[in-house]
């Protein structure tokens, strides 16, 4: 079996392709909402989008969590029929959002490249200052288990004189790739137990901070890159018993 292999069962729950942008100060909330005009025929169901920023303070009461006002929205957030494909029009970007079932990467690619060039032609930025992709796993492991290095390789590891038993964690790492000037983000969690199983987020973000002037096709040949990149992130993590989930 390839390294890339095609799984049956792809733990994929939510892939995003996401391009921030710099757009003329004249373009409103207004202009961007003409986007659906062009999408509703697929993404009937329009919603405003209204970004959310929460601060965390630490203080000898706790850890509390603080909402600001919000500014107001953002831009517009336009689904599918069933909310299983999502488009969203920014002041700062566009995203094309595909949650499961996830089919293969030339479809979600070509369609998010459609959607994007509506976009373009209608808010007309005036530069591109970042790519990414994004891709949310949510890996089901049997219990019960001994070792969650028996699925993945990147683990927490607790001191050894320390009690070993976990029931929860939360771990983000940053790595940079310089060999195609890009970073990756890498969250993994757990979530409670469902049924004799334990659910794993593989979370892994791939971004490059990049300037094109223009509608550029080379955007097209990073955006593979950064594919690759999240590909090999994704098999080298895994243990061949996790692979085996998938099939």
């Amino acid at each position: 079996m390839g390294k890339y292999t095609v799984f049956p069962k792809a733990p994929i729950t939510e892939a995003l392709l996401d391009i921030r942008v710099e757009l003329p100060t004249e373009v409103s909330l207004a202009k961007l909402e003409t986007v659906h005009d062009l999408v509703k025929e697929r993404f009937p169901v329009k919603g405003q989008r209204i970004p959310f920023q929460a601060d965390i303070k630490v203080s000898p009461e706790g850890v509390q969590i603080e909402s600001p006002p919000s500014s107001g929205p953002d831009g517009y957030v336009f689904r599918s029929p069933n909310g299983g494909k999502i488009v969203q029009a920014r002041l700062d970007g566009f995203t094309f959002n595909k949650l499961k079932p996830y089919e293969k990467w030339e479809m979600f690619r070509d369609e998010a490249h459609e959607l994007w060039n509506v976009y373009f032609r209608t808010a007309k930025p005036i530069r591109i200052t970042r790519i990414a992709l994004r891709y949310i796993n949510r890996i089901e492991i049997p219990l019960p288990l001994k070792d969650l290095k028996e699925y993945i390789l990147t683990t927490p590891e607790i001191a050894p004189k320390l009690p070993q038993a976990l029931t929860h964690f939360f771990m983000r790492l940053v790595i940079p790739n310089p060999d195609i000037d890009a970073t990756a983000i890498i969250t993994q969690t757990i979530e409670p137990p469902i049924a004799n199983r334990l659910p794993l987020i593989f979370d892994i973000d791939v971004f490059r901070e990049i300037v094109y002037m223009g509608n550029k096709t080379e955007m097209w040949d990073e955006f593979e890159k950064l594919r690759q990149f999240k590909n090999d992130i994704f098999f080298d993590s895994l243990t061949e018993k996790a692979k085996e989930l998938f099939k």
